[in-house]
């Protein structure tokens, strides 16, 4: 294909105007973007080295880790990294898929690691609750849902408290999926979820913030514009979308707890999510397309089995072996533990039982379909 020929099927959905050349799947452009499991894993690391190098080692970390304990006080805005990241990848792979197929590659993508990770946390807090005890059971087997948080519930492990803002996400980007993924309906949707997102704080109906994720919309909202730009091409609108949700992400960062609570400088928590919003920007516009390597791959597998693991049995080690052993030892080793733990719960959990899930779930909807089709055929509603 000529180098000419990317640019003008990203002119498509503008140049067209008719509804067939907007549902097609958009130009595939430079395949996987294998940055995106680089950045993955990169705020995995953020997030655990806030968690565990800030841990309950019973002393300042500054006074054992000195520089390293005041960037790890930073490392909570990986989160925000990954709705960014999230925003570009879940458009970018529900292009093309019915409302069925997204819900099924969804399931399938974050059930089986979040399981084996609930019941890793859940034994470990139980066998050795040197940090905590394990929740009672009601709300631990609650917790197998990921819908603890609609239902008031604690998180058996803290870190969890994403992935419901993640469900959520999921679930409004549902109605686009359900009418059908197109450039103009995503914008659409973006456009609406921005002004519903900002204006919520204003109606004194907290469950309407909490349903549309208004806190951490910006990032879900400025990543899904950016895959856009990558895949059509950028215009002012776009721009418009990702600046203002960027300046609103600012906005929030004020009031945002991790700020209120460490003491930040807003100033330089700014600057780092600036860097994020520069990052993904080029990522759009196709700076890091020569990045190449299976090693990319491996990265990103082991993101989400790490961060569903790290936060509470890596602080229980840290709580329960801190005066046995050195506290730079014992701060690798359990890096490199939950590392190792990932990788083993990515190859033998999370492919293996994702795959049959996957399959197991797509034949249902094979079989709701089928059905309708002979109930439908035979003038009466099955059985």
């Amino acid at each position: 294909m000529s180098s000419a020929a990317p640019k003008a099927l990203a002119r498509a959905p503008h140049a067209a105007g008719g509804a067939a050349a907007e549902t097609q799947p958009p130009p595939a452009v430079g395949g996987r973007l294998l940055v995106l499991d680089g950045l993955r894993l990169v705020a995995a690391l953020m997030v655990v080295a806030h968690h565990l190098v800030r841990g309950p080692w019973g002393v300042d970390p500054a006074d054992l880790f000195g520089g390293l304990a005041v960037m790890a006080t930073f490392g909570w805005l990986g989160v925000q990294l990954f709705f960014l990241i999230s925003g570009f990848v879940i458009c970018m792979s529900s292009w093309g898929r019915s409302l069925g197929e997204f819900a099924v590659s969804r399931v399938a993508r974050l059930f089986p690691a979040y399981w084996i990770g609930l019941v890793l946390t859940t034994a470990v807090l139980a066998a050795w609750p040197v940090l905590r005890g394990p929740l009672p059971a009601p709300e631990s087997l609650v917790n197998l849902t990921m819908l603890q948080s609609g239902l008031g519930v604690t998180d058996q492990d803290w870190s969890y408290w994403s992935l419901g803002a993640e469900l959520r996400f999921y679930l409004l980007f549902a109605i686009v999926a359900w009418l059908g993924v197109t450039y103009r309906r995503v914008v659409y949707f973006c456009t609406l979820w921005t002004i519903v997102a900002v204006f919520s704080t204003t109606w004194n109906q907290g469950w309407v913030s909490a349903m549309i994720v208004a806190d951490s919309a910006p990032y879900f909202v400025a990543g899904i514009v950016l895959f856009l730009i990558h895949r059509f091409g950028p215009n002012l609108l776009l721009w418009g979308l990702v600046g203002l949700n960027w300046l609103i992400a600012l906005y929030r960062l004020d009031g945002y707890p991790a700020v209120v609570n460490f003491h930040h400088n807003w100033w330089i928590v700014a600057a780092v999510v600036t860097v994020f919003w520069a990052i993904m920007i080029a990522v759009a516009l196709g700076a890091f397309r020569a990045v190449r390597g299976r090693s990319w791959v491996t990265a990103g597998a082991l993101t989400y089995p790490l961060y569903l693991i790290h936060q509470s049995i890596g602080q229980t080690l840290v709580l329960g072996l801190r005066r046995h052993v050195s506290h730079w030892l014992l701060l690798a080793g359990t890096v490199v533990l939950m590392l190792g733990a990932a990788w083993l719960i990515h190859r033998y959990v999370e492919r293996p039982a994702g795959t049959r899930l996957k399959h197991g779930l797509a034949a249902s909807l094979r079989d709701i379909r089928n059905i309708g089709r002979a109930g439908n055929a035979e003038g009466a509603v099955p059985k």
